[in-house]
């Protein structure tokens, strides 16, 4: 379902139940949208100004030190309570009400770039190199964080030039490696991104009751936001799997045991996962194997042959069974053959993300009481974010702020990740408005 009017949508949601008559009233709080548009309006050439220079300045997940003290420096200025060098180079800022209030409600953004070379042309391109994985890489600003920082950065003068207006406390989280790694870490378990900041105690002390964010993309157009109630982002998880069986020469294969063939009846049994043994009509489920490696003669049987492959998922139920269903379904395939299997997922992975309904209720009447009506229901969204780690701990509501370019469609914009990634900086007002809305709306439900 796609939302028409912004009336006719609030009615919708209202009759689905998504909508409570307090959570209206909070929304419609014509006062404080007011002064919210004032102030982003005032704030949108400090927000295009840092996101200019971020995005001039990029640094890979991991390295954001930049970036980091920029953002520090701004929240301390503000009269902020701030932590520096959480889960590796994070930044967390605690905003307290003048108002009495217990109540606190979190606002993330990412701040690392890419390995991408840019091609916007853009007279603030990107011209910096970084290690990645040990060779040296352009670096690019491919997917907003960027404007993500500049967003926050903006909401967090908004609403300190607020506090006296509201009790509880806003925490702003500025984090670290959402794109992944830059660097073999000395422990591949280790976490890092938005699991890195969890365990080094973003969401703790004060403990957060509610967290959001938000993720420029080049649609819907400017002056909406898509979000979806419920699953909205893939999960992504990869996966090895190695076969072992017994080498031997090609013209006697029953002189050893074939972990090629094992391996592509396993490929074509994984397949069926998805056609045969889980319910997609609840939610879609993609498992795909995107490289195999065995052998190097054509009459060489060889020991092992390893897979590498990624499965996508929109629940965390349905995620966790399909893991299992992929190691017993290689594990089975490999016996009957006569070989053995090794299954294992990488720790770098993405959990489903999923707006809660009774946060989502609540925070839709928000959104389009700030645009207008313009909060639209989107499609699935088969890429991931870490975003999907900090709603396991606590309730968080993402959406998509459209922003495609001045003088393109959401059809011809490059997409995210692409070295033309661009977005119109006009919507960071509009970002600015949504999260700080939020923001109060949650504070005011102490």
């Amino acid at each position: 379902m796609r939302a028409g009017s912004g009336s006719c949508w609030l009615a919708a949601v209202a009759a689905a139940g998504f909508l409570s008559s307090v959570g209206a009233a909070r929304a419609a709080d014509e006062t404080t949208l007011k002064q919210l548009e004032t102030r982003a309006a005032a704030e949108l050439p400090k927000m295009v100004a840092w996101r200019r220079d971020i995005h001039a300045h990029p640094e890979l997940s991991g390295q954001e030190v930049r970036t980091a003290k920029l953002v520090a420096d701004h929240l301390r200025g503000l009269g902020m309570e701030v932590r520096t060098g959480v889960g590796g180079t994070g930044v967390v800022a605690l905003l307290k009400g003048g108002k009495p209030g217990n109540r606190v409600i979190a606002l993330r953004a990412d701040m690392d770039a890419l390995p991408v070379q840019e091609r916007t042309g853009l007279p603030f391109a990107s011209k910096v190199t970084a290690r990645n994985f040990g060779k040296d890489t352009p670096v690019m600003h491919a997917c907003g964080h960027d404007g993500h920082t500049a967003i926050l950065m903006g909401v967090a003068e908004m609403l300190a030039g607020m506090r006296s207006e509201f009790g509880g406390t806003v925490k702003f989280i500025f984090q670290p490696a959402e794109e992944g790694r830059s660097e073999h870490p000395a422990d591949p378990n280790a976490p890092f991104g938005a699991k890195a900041m969890i365990a080094d105690g973003a969401l703790d002390k004060p403990k957060v009751d509610a967290i959001f964010g938000l993720h420029l993309a080049p649609g819907p157009s400017v002056g909406s936001v898509g979000y979806r109630v419920g699953s909205m982002m893939a999960g992504a998880d990869g996966f090895r799997i190695k076969v072992t069986g017994r080498q031997t020469h090609g013209s006697r294969p029953w002189d050893g045991v074939d972990p090629i063939a094992a391996s592509a009846q396993i490929i074509n049994g994984l397949q069926t996962i998805v056609s045969r043994q889980l319910n997609i009509s609840k939610a879609p489920v993609v498992v795909t194997i995107g490289a195999i490696n065995g052998g190097n003669r054509e009459n060489i049987i060889p020991d092992t042959v390893e897979m590498l492959g990624t499965l996508r998922t929109f629940d965390n139920a349905v995620r966790n069974d399909a893991k299992k269903r992929i190691t017993l379904t290689a594990q089975s395939i490999a016996a009957a053959s006569g070989a053995t299997v090794e299954v294992s997922f990488t720790s770098v992975a993405y959990p489903p993300t999923v707006n809660p309904h009774p946060l989502s209720a609540q925070a839709v009447p928000v959104l389009n009481a700030v645009t207008g009506g313009k909060a639209i229901v989107i499609p699935l969204v088969s890429g991931s974010e870490d975003f999907s780690d900090y709603q396991l701990a606590v309730p968080g509501f993402f959406f998509i702020l459209g922003a495609p370019p001045k003088g393109k469609t959401t059809a011809t914009a490059a997409p995210n990740h692409s070295p033309l990634f661009d977005f119109d900086e006009d919507a960071m007002a509009i970002g600015a408005r949504a999260l700080s809305a939020l923001a109060l709306d949650q504070l005011a439900r102490q």
